[in-house]
Order: C-alpha cells, then sequence, then structure tokens
C-alpha cells in the first residue's frame, strides 16, 4: 500500500516543495519522525542551500492544526462545524456530485482549480479534461503561465538565464530571486555570478538588496515596463548595438520593430516611467555591449495589462542583442528523458465541443490556447449562471479568498456555489466555506517525478519519508477519483504506476530514479541553427504571427495602467499613490505558512512600505496600524517607512490571513489587500486576461485605533 511507504531511521534524500523551490534535502528520520531537515550538498541544482521555509517544513508536517482526515460540513456553510468521515465516504460523495452536476448541467458546470502548484498540475489537468470539463481555475494568467505561452508564440520555447555559462550583465527585472526562488532559478546562482564580477542592472521600483548590489537601479513607476523596454530597443537601434547577423538571419519583423521603437525615444519614456534618461541609455549600453548577457524577470510584469507586451519587449531586447541560446545568455534547456507535463496532462483528449465551453471563451486568446482561464469568469457563472451555471468547485491547494483580485466576490461566490471541495493542510479562509474538505499530503508524505512541468533541463526524485494522520497527495486522490469516474483505461492502479509511465521514456523504475536522485537533459546552444526556432516563421517574431491571426498588435506597445494618475485624474484627489500589491517575504509562499511558528516570528505582521515623506504627510509613523483604501475596499497593515520607494507609491504584501483568530473567517478581511484590487475583465491584458495587480491608486491614513 503506497499510503504504508515511510522510513523509520537515518536519512531520507528528497526534493523540497514548501514553496517553488524543488531545493535537494536530507531529511533527518529517528523513530519514525522527521528531527531536522537540512540542505542536500549533492543536490546539483541548490548545492546545500536552504531556505527557512525549508527547514520549517517540520513543523508543517506535525502541526496540531493539521488536517488528519476528511471532513464533511454540518449546518451552514461558514459556521465551522465539521463531522469527520471516512476517505470511502469522502470519494463517494465527489463521485455522486460530480457525476449528478454532469448529468443534469454537462461537465462545464464542474470547475477544478488549484493555486502556485504541488507539482500536480499535470494530474489536475489530465482528471479535468478526461472528466470533459475545459475550466480549470488556475494563476496561470498571470503567473507563469503568461511567460511559457509569450515565449512559445514569440521564440518558440521559454528562454532562461544560463548562470552556468558564466553571463558577463544580468539584467533582473521584477524579481527577487534572491529571496523567492521562483520557477526555475535559485538565488544563489545569481549571488555567484555576481561574485564572479558580472554586471547588474535592476529593474523595480523598491530598492531590494539586489539594488543594492547593483550597478544600475531603474526605479520604474509602477506598470510602465514595455515603455522602459522600448526605450532601451530604441538606444539599442539608433547606436546599431544589435547583433546585425543574428537580426538578419533570424528575426522576424525587423523593419515594422524599429519603426514601433522609434516611437520611445528615450526622453518620452523617461516622462513615463520616471527613470532618467541617461540611466535608460545607460542600461541599454551596458546590456547591449556586455556579453553574454541575460535578463531575469518575474511575476511582478505579468500582473498588469502589459502583461504579453512586457514578455515580449524583454525577449525582443535578448534576441536583437544576440542573447538567445548562447552560453552564459537566455537558452532553452533540453528536457530530460520524460513524459512532459503537456503529454501527462492529456490536453488532446478534451474534444472540441467542450473546449470551445471554457468559461470566458477566446476573449482572451492566448491563455484560451493554453487552457487557461480568468478567474472573473467562474465567479460570475456562480453568480449569474451565465454563460451557463458552475454548480461545483473543487480547489486543490488554493487559497483563493485571500490569493485572488477583488476577493469580496470571490468569498461571496465560493460561499455560493451549490459544492466545493477543498483539498488542503489547513483549515484556510476558503476550506471555511467548503462541503468537503480533503486532508492533503505535504511534500515530506509522497514520492513524485517532481518538476516536470518546469523548463530548467531537470526532473527531481521527491521520496516518501513519513505518513502523518489519513493525509493523501493530489495525486493519489486524482487517480482514485479518475478510476471512480470511469476513466480507468487512461489511469493506472496506483501512483507508483503512474511515476513509472512518466520515467517510462528514461527507461528507470521510480526506484531506480530515486536511487539516482535527478535527471538532467543533454544540453545543446544555438539550436537554431539546426533547425530553427519553433515559430510558424522559424524566426524570432519580433512581429508576432499568432498575434496577428488573433486580431491584437503585433507588435508590443505600452498601454497605460487603466487606474493611474494619468488615465485616472479623476480619481487621484481622493486616492493619490500608485498601491503596489504582492511584495515576496522570505518567510511565506503566497497565503501560506503564517501558522508555522518559525516562519511567523520572522514577519508576525503584514507591512506596507511607505516613503518617509508620505508618512509625514499622513501623520504615520513607523510601526502604525495603516488604513489602505481603494475605490474597491479597504485593509489594514503596519507601517514600514523606507527610502527605498518612491514617495508616489505604495508597497502592500498580499494574500494575508491570521490562522490563530478564532472562527472561521481567520480574519481574512482584516489585512487582505486583495480586497482592494480589480478582476474586471476590461483592465485585464487583452491577450492573457492577466490580473492587473501592481499598478492601482490608493489612499492611506493612520489607522484611528486599536489593532484589525
Amino acid at each position: 500500500m503506497e499510503g504504508a511507504e515511510t522510513r523509520t531511521e537515518g536519512i531520507v534524500r528528497s526534493h523540497c516543495r514548501i514553496c517553488h523551490g524543488g531545493c535537494g534535502v536530507l531529511v533527518h528520520m529517528k523513530d519514525g519522525r522527521v528531527i531536522r531537515i537540512e540542505g542536500d550538498p549533492q543536490s546539483p541544482i541548490s548545492r546545500g542551500t536552504l531556505c527557512p521555509k525549508g527547514m520549517a517544513s517540520v513543523q508543517l508536517a506535525y502541526h496540531p492544526d493539521r488536517l488528519l482526515h476528511p471532513l464533511k460540513r454540518k449546518g451552514a456553510k461558514g459556521e465551522g462545524k465539521w463531522e469527520k468521515i471516512s476517505w470511502d465516504e469522502a470519494y463517494e460523495i465527489l463521485t455522486r456530485k460530480m457525476k449528478g452536476f454532469m448529468d443534469n448541467y454537462g461537465a462545464e458546470s464542474i470547475v477544478l482549480g488549484y493555486g502556485t502548484g504541488r507539482d500536480n498540475e499535470a494530474f489536475i489537468y489530465r482528471f479535468a479534461n478526461l472528466l470533459g470539463t475545459p475550466n480549470v481555475l488556475t494563476a496561470g494568467h498571470m503567473c507563469y503561465g503568461p511567460r511559457v505561452s509569450t515565449s512559445i508564440i514569440t521564440c518558440g520555447n521559454l528562454p532562461v538565464c544560463d548562470y552556468e555559462g558564466n553571463p558577463r550583465c544580468v539584467m533582473v527585472w521584477g524579481n527577487n530571486a534572491i529571496l523567492s526562488n521562483p520557477d526555475e532559478y535559485k538565488g544563489l546562482y545569481l549571488s555567484d555570478a555576481l561574485a564572479k564580477g558580472a554586471k547588474l542592472i535592476v529593474v523595480d521600483p523598491r530598492f531590494t538588496k539586489l539594488a543594492d548590489r547593483s550597478d544600475l537601479w531603474l526605479q520604474i513607476r509602477p506598470g510602465t515596463d514595455v515603455a522602459l523596454a522600448l526605450g532601451m530597443a530604441h538606444v539599442i537601434v539608433e547606436e546599431g548595438l544589435y547583433d546585425k547577423e543574428f537580426v538578419r538571419r533570424w528575426v522576424h519583423g525587423w523593419k515594422e520593430f524599429t519603426e514601433r521603437v522609434e516611437s520611445y525615444p528615450p526622453g518620452k519614456v523617461s516622462e513615463i516611467t520616471w527613470i532618467p534618461e541617461e540611466k535608460i541609455r545607460g542600461a541599454a549600453r551596458l546590456f547591449a555591449t556586455t556579453k553574454p548577457a541575460c535578463i531575469q524577470w518575474g511575476v511582478a510584469i505579468e500582473q498588469s495589462i502589459n502583461c504579453v507586451d512586457n514578455n515580449r519587449s524583454l525577449i525582443a531586447l535578448a534576441a536583437i542583442t544576440g542573447n538567445l541560446d548562447v552560453p552564459g545568455g537566455m537558452v532553452f534547456y533540453v528536457p530530460p528523458p520524460t513524459m512532459s507535463a503537456s503529454q501527462f496532462g492529456a490536453h488532446k483528449m478534451l474534444s472540441p465541443e467542450q473546449r470551445k465551453k471554457r468559461l470566458g471563451g477566446d476573449r482572451f486568446k492566448l491563455a484560451d490556447a493554453f487552457a487557461i482561464l480568468n478567474p472573473r469568469f467562474v465567479w460570475d457563472a456562480i453568480l449569474t449562471e451565465q454563460p451557463y451555471p458552475v454548480k461545483m468547485v473543487f480547489l486543490i491547494s488554493s487559497n483563493p479568498v485571500t490569493t485572488r483580485a477583488q476577493a469580496s466576490m470571490v468569498y461571496e461566490a465560493l460561499r455560493r456555489v451549490e459544492f466545493l471541495a477543498v483539498s488542503d493542510f489547513f483549515l484556510t479562509p476558503t476550506a471555511e466555506l467548503a462541503d468537503l474538505v480533503l486532508p492533503a499530503a505535504t511534500w515530506l508524505e509522497m514520492n513524485y517525478v517532481a518538476e516536470f512541468w518546469k523548463r530548467h533541463g531537470y526532473v527531481l526524485a521527491r521520496q516518501k519519508a513519513i505518513q502523518v494522520g489519513e493525509c493523501k497527495s493530489d495525486h493519489e486522490v486524482l487517480i482514485e477519483l479518475g478510476n471512480r469516474m470511469g476513466q480507468s483505461e487512461h489511469w493506472w492502479p496506483t501512483l507508483h504506476d503512474a511515476l513509472n509511465v512518466i520515467l517510462a521514456p528514461s527507461g528507470l523504475t521510480f526506484e531506480e530514479f530515486a536511487e539516482i536522485g535527478y535527471l538532467r537533459g543533454k544540453m545543446e546552444y544555438r539550436k537554431y541553427l539546426k533547425k530553427g526556432f519553433s515559430t510558424p516563421t522559424r524566426k524570432v517574431e519580433l512581429y508576432s504571427t499568432r498575434m496577428k491571426e488573433w486580431g491584437y498588435d503585433p507588435l508590443p506597445r505600452f498601454r497605460e495602467p487603466p487606474e493611474s494618475p494619468v488615465s485616472r485624474p479623476d480619481l487621484v484627489k481622493d486616492y493619490p499613490y500608485i498601491l503596489i500589491t504582492g511584495m515576496r517575504p522570505t518567510a511565506f509562499f503566497h497565503s501560506e505558512h503564517r501558522q508555522i511558528p518559525w516562519l511567523r516570528e520572522l514577519l508576525p505582521e503584514p507591512l506596507v512600505e511607505i516613503h518617509p515623506e508620505t508618512a509625514r504627510r499622513e501623520g504615520i509613523e513607523e510601526g502604525d496600524w495603516v488604513t489602505i483604501e481603494s475605490p474597491r475596499g479597504n485593509c489594514y497593515q503596519r507601517a514600514k517607512l523606507t527610502l527605498g520607494i518612491d514617495p508616489r507609491v505604495v508597497g502592500a504584501q498580499h494574500a494575508w490571513w491570521f490562522p490563530e483568530k478564532e472562527g472561521p473567517e481567520h480574519g481574512w478581511k482584516a489585512s487582505n489587500i486583495n480586497l482592494l484590487t480589480d478582476n474586471d475583465p476590461d483592465t485585464c491584458d487583452p491577450a492573457m486576461g492577466a490580473t492587473n495587480l501592481r499598478a492601482l491608486l490608493c489612499r492611506i491614513s493612520k489607522k484611528s485605533e486599536g489593532t484589525p
């Protein structure tokens, strides 16, 4: 029985997944319990380093508030009354509800969802596609999904910084890798590059530790990134600093692109971005002339109405300077010999008829092409039953009440949906609204071929060390549900069998893979010399044929954020500050870990960054509780005064709730910045549906009395 596979003594070599990580770990066992977790010096991607979250996974696994058994709601939603049930009963409830809704309303009435995942995405999509629902609710419209999808239509694959190739210049754009270790990256590689003398350009509205180490810090007005990138391209073209041979042979739309960047001279861009013209020119020259060079960008520029064009313009900078797929540049890593996450996801098994029923249709055509939907359409379908009713939502590793825009709408929709199931570690504010709650396993409690969805060239062996209560991995649950829902020919009896299928191209069993610890694709540079780029023109498409086909501007361009001092002068009198949300603290991963003692000690309360000049004007002092308000709502966070933010900008943390607060709401309304954010589709990126979270208007004031 898979659930019984545990270790008793010694060390289990595995890979962490308490955040985006994938860091190699040594799990120390005694008497069948984990007693310590440390970094694995033999890990090829983390080399013995480990963040506080990884070490605190011990406290996560054995937390006294951990969900240990399936729970069925008693009484009304949100009352906090639960009944412990068996897994058999939980499966019976799920399958009965799914079959009933499918019979009466169609498979599309069921929405599956996940957050910033647990390496479970491929299993979730496989189950949904075989079920026949096109509706999978993810963060993919505004996090990582835009990077991958935009890269695929522009240059064929996601370009990733090749730190092993010793870049001589690194441009970090809307990213804080030293703290967050996001997606394909580990902060230690960037630190190594800087220690070897690489030049560093940082584009960020906040003065981060990376900005402090940089050769050039470009303190940008939030939401104006694409204008800056096109302004830099203007300088590179104007001064002839581009790679003429690469452009001649491998760029599609050069003439049109150069005409577009003529509209972004540095003087004009300086006015848009608040960055001095000489810094714009200096950054362009430094990046174009210091080779090899790469750009590490992150989620901050994707949570914007300019999401797709931000990504396209940064790829353009790498391409025209000849830094694509070269050592030390931005490379396309060769995947290891395993089944891909896309193949496992069984996307081709969703019928064209059902695909057309995806909520939102093809309103956001790039997102739709990659099976991604905007969450607003799910909430609308629940609340209005248009274009058809959504009757069931099954959320796995997701807490949208705190992590999705316009949280009050999210809460109301999940309160009113006919059936809500949640799989998680704890009773979160979202889980408290559920009809059925499943106890999810942590990374310490599962075997898996980890990170086979990433594009860094690796897969990693995650090995089960312990069994806690009746907790099950999402993969085990979905396999069981798939078999019970009549999908047996497309699933396997056990997770072990599924892992062997994923590994089949390598010729290894999971046991053999676990012994090795990881697989890596054999790297090859300048692959385009043999087969071109994987785009319709076989070139890097600065002028996108796919975007043109879909009716969008085929060239990147700057759109003023829909709620800014420029676009909404009528709001500025009442809401004079630009609000950015989503600052990454070391302690937490989005809404997670606020009940973990070691991590909560690092950051006991939510912080809002304010310039001292602004604080004086508003009568706010260090440590005061501050009321932050937008046209949509308000919340409270503690003032952190800093010179590292523009006086016209306020920076707030996201996804706050208070597990220690009694009652089923756990204080989610007190400090949740997503009560202030907007999810109106008209304010989203027109191709991707990315929510505009990083450039809003707000006002601040000292809270009159007490704590929230």
